[in-house]
């Protein structure tokens, strides 16, 4: 049971519409301390709508709902302005405890999008340059959404767009022409082709005409020459090995790899729609959408040479996915300084008529810097995430061979640690805060880390083994408030959940997972869990629901967790 969208609906009933059930159920929090109550409604905003004041207003309601002796709650106080709900725990803990382990990780399930599709833009690099730390965020921020999606009732489709065509590709071709040699790059093609790209820019600083040179091999590789498509296409399939090894390790899987290529012989009947729509403007010989009317800068379409840019070939994009997909929402996790780009595409495409443009969501996040500056491809200060995933790997191994030799399947446990550190690392920040690379900082094992989350799901499972007792047969009667801190916190995974859905926020659920693992270590040092007594059933109980939510929290950021450590 969702405790918070009960106390909801009995705050809903008291006002009578003074404000929507979807504002109270954003202002309810949960108190810092547990003797403030298990949920606060703040009365601040009322006051103006009410004419009376925040302290007034709680009182009322406070009265209101003692009054009405709902045995869920044991009771409710107003203090400065909040009404202070606290839940009957006797009752809660055992209805808690029951529901997880009989739900087990559908707990938290939430029916919000049966029937609806939503298609999810993530990750996207560019073929012929290395995935870079740079390319981690939108990466494991997209995945971990497209879990939530689901755990929601949503189907997902996981799009990587490739960002495989462009004027960059122009500029390779032409650096390969003039230094590359075929055995090098065969040999190590990642490495020699972003070395190549880095050395085209170099040059191109003393000598301005290589960017002519770059446009013009891009300009033959649009029209279909033999050559220039026999080397984009080499590049292309070397990228992919080499992405292949990332997406393994971070367990990252896609539905559909079509990237900006894909829709080459999709933009022009897009064009055409723009002009029989009669949207499309001249501008110094270029043509644009003119966007005045919403305060956005014209979206240009085509150059004054006649090439296509981004924005063509998303609203070709945005079309096919509709028509491929019918989506409900469409989703692109991609970095916050392409925020005007997306307003301008979901502009264009309401312009156009279409009524699903109301579904295109940019989901925006912070960079990832090193040393204080955005990680830059063609300048070479790039940060390789294979390298930094095994560095990680091999320090868990060695943690594990350290404080556990004897552990089965030491690689697998590795890997899974070593991922998860950087998972974790990750989607533990707010997503629109930029994050300093560190490697020293994301192979931490204590403190809030994904391998302390991890190796506290393990020694629930280890205090499990030892038990003799089946836990699904366990009858369950909670006496004792020792655990209320650990249920206080199970409680508030579906409420969690909710709110990383609402807000497109992973860091809600690596946050909640956090909290969990503190409250039930801190209880794991004060109480006696296999001692035998009669609140042994309950203790076992509560922490074979721990595990389940752990577990389930962790697969939703993307992260395994390992039953040993």
């Amino acid at each position: 049971m969702n405790y918070a969208e009960l106390f909801c609906e009995l705050l809903a009933a008291e006002l009578n519409g003074v404000i929507t059930v979807e504002d109270i159920d954003r202002l309810i929090e949960k108190p810092k301390f547990l003797n403030q109550g298990d949920f606060a409604f703040p009365c601040f905003q009322l006051a103006k709508i009410m004419r009376k004041s925040p302290s007034e207003i709680a009182t009322g309601i406070s009265q209101h709902l003692q009054a009405k002796n709902n045995f869920t709650f044991e009771g409710f106080e107003a203090v400065g302005g909040y009404v202070n709900a606290f839940l009957n725990k006797s009752i809660v803990a055992v209805e808690t405890l029951r529901e997880i382990r009989e739900k087990k990780n559908r707990f938290g399930d939430l029916d919000k999008g049966t029937g609806q599709i939503v298609t999810i833009d993530l990750s996207s690099p560019n073929i012929a340059k290395p995935f870079s730390m740079g390319h981690l965020r939108s990466t494991v921020i997209g995945n971990s959404l497209s879990l939530i999606y689901e755990k929601c009732g949503f189907k997902t489709v996981k799009i990587n767009h490739l960002g495989d065509w462009g004027t960059q590709f122009g500029k390779l071709i032409t650096a390969y022409k003039l230094w590359g040699e075929e055995d090098s790059v065969k040999e190590d093609p990642i490495k020699e082709l972003l070395a190549l790209y880095v050395k085209f820019h170099e040059a191109a600083e003393s000598n301005p005409q290589l960017e002519q040179v770059g446009r013009d091999w891009f300009r033959r590789l649009e029209n279909g020459d033999a050559e220039a498509l026999k080397l984009w296409k080499w590049f292309k399939e070397e990228s992919l090995k080499e992405f292949k090894k990332v997406y393994d390790l971070l367990g990252s899987e896609f539905d559909s790899y079509a990237g900006e290529a894909f829709y080459n012989d999709k933009m022009e009947p897009m064009i055409e729609l723009l002009t029989d729509k009669r949207l499309l403007e001249e501008s110094d010989g270029a043509m644009v959408v003119n966007l005045d009317d919403v305060a956005l800068p014209p979206c240009l379409i085509k150059k004054s040479d006649g090439a296509t840019l981004y924005a063509t070939r998303d609203l070709a994009a945005a079309k096919y996915r509709y028509d491929q997909y019918a989506f409900s929402k469409s989703i692109y996790v991609v970095g916050n300084e392409q925020s005007l780009h997306f307003k301008q595409l979901k502009a264009v495409l309401a312009k156009m008529d279409f009524e699903w443009a109301a579904g295109i969501v940019h989901i925006p996040f912070g960079m990832m810097l090193k040393e204080g500056k955005k990680m830059s491809t063609r300048k070479g200060k790039v940060v390789l995430l294979e390298h930094v995933l095994k560095d990680s790997i091999d320090l868990a191994q060695k943690n594990i061979e350290e404080k556990n030799p004897l552990l089965m399947r030491k690689k697998e446990a590795a890997k899974v640690v070593g991922t998860g550190a950087i998972i974790f690392h990750d989607l533990k920040n707010f997503r629109m805060n930029d994050i300093e690379f560190s490697l020293e900082e994301m192979l931490k094992v204590e403190g809030e880390t994904g391998p302390y989350v991890q190796y506290t799901n393990a020694r629930a499972h280890a205090i499990l083994r030892k038990s003799a007792s089946p836990v699904q047969d366990l009858k369950i009667t909670m006496k004792g408030s020792a655990e209320w801190p650990v249920i206080s916190e199970l409680i508030t995974f579906p409420d969690i959940v909710q709110k990383a859905l609402d807000k497109n926020d992973p860091s809600q659920i690596a946050k909640y997972v956090l909290d969990l693992a503190q409250a039930f270590n801190k209880y794991y040092g004060e109480v006696r869990i296999l001692e035998e007594n009669e609140e042994k059933n309950a203790r076992l109980a509560m922490v074979h629901a721990v595990s389940i939510v752990l577990e389930e929290g962790l697969r939703l950021l993307g992260i395994k967790a390992p039953k040993e450590m």
